[in-house]
């Protein structure tokens, strides 16, 4: 039988784990969101009643947290509700939901109102394994912002590059338009003489 030095048990002992409870962590994880998505969804039906727009002036929530904080303690005040309430309003799709990513997550991206925005949000802090503290900052730097600028820029000078005649020479082109009859059959719409 082959023995293990003292410090190569430590380190696959600490390796199990470690990876137990990065599984018991995601595992948490999911069911929270779970829960919370749940939760929202039966607020949202029940303000609703069937109809496209709750009735305000309703107590249900503050009457809900009372009774849910009694039972379970914190966790279930009428500030969460109201997020739960938002998270299934913003991702009611229950399977798009991206367990990767915390409730602390789905918290400031709820408050988004651009879809785009959001998917842009949930991509770059998965791909980047973002913490939300990390999110935080991208969206109060304007992240997504300061990139749709960017492409923006990008494709004006791409749109430029493609008007210029010594491109298509570079490259061995020959435009289907020589440029300067686009110039004459534009001035000829407009009503001007090109001569």
């Amino acid at each position: 039988m082959m023995e293990i030095s003292e410090d190569s048990l430590f380190q696959s002992v600490k390796e199990i784990i470690r990876q137990s409870r990065e599984k018991v962590f995601r595992i948490a994880n999911s069911t929270l969101l779970l829960t919370y998505w749940q939760i929202g969804k039966l607020i949202v039906e029940d303000e609703q009643q069937g109809k496209e727009r709750a009735e305000y002036g309703k107590y249900t929530l503050k009457n809900l947290s009372q009774k849910l904080t009694l039972e379970f303690g914190k966790g279930f005040d009428e500030s969460n509700l109201r997020n739960m309430r938002s998270f299934y309003q913003t991702f009611p799709i229950c399977d798009a939901l991206r367990h990767e990513l915390s409730w602390t997550h789905y918290r400031l991206l709820f408050k988004i109102d651009n879809t785009q925005k959001i998917n842009y949000y949930i991509d770059g802090a998965i791909q980047n394994n973002w913490s939300s503290r990390d999110l935080k900052r991208q969206i109060n730097s304007l992240a997504y912002e300061r990139v749709l600028k960017h492409k923006k820029a990008s494709t004006k000078s791409i749109h430029s590059v493609l008007k210029d005649p010594y491109i298509f020479e570079f490259l061995g082109l020959i435009p289907a338009v020589p440029p300067q009859r686009i110039r004459i059959k534009t001035n000829h719409r407009s009503g001007q003489n090109p001569f």
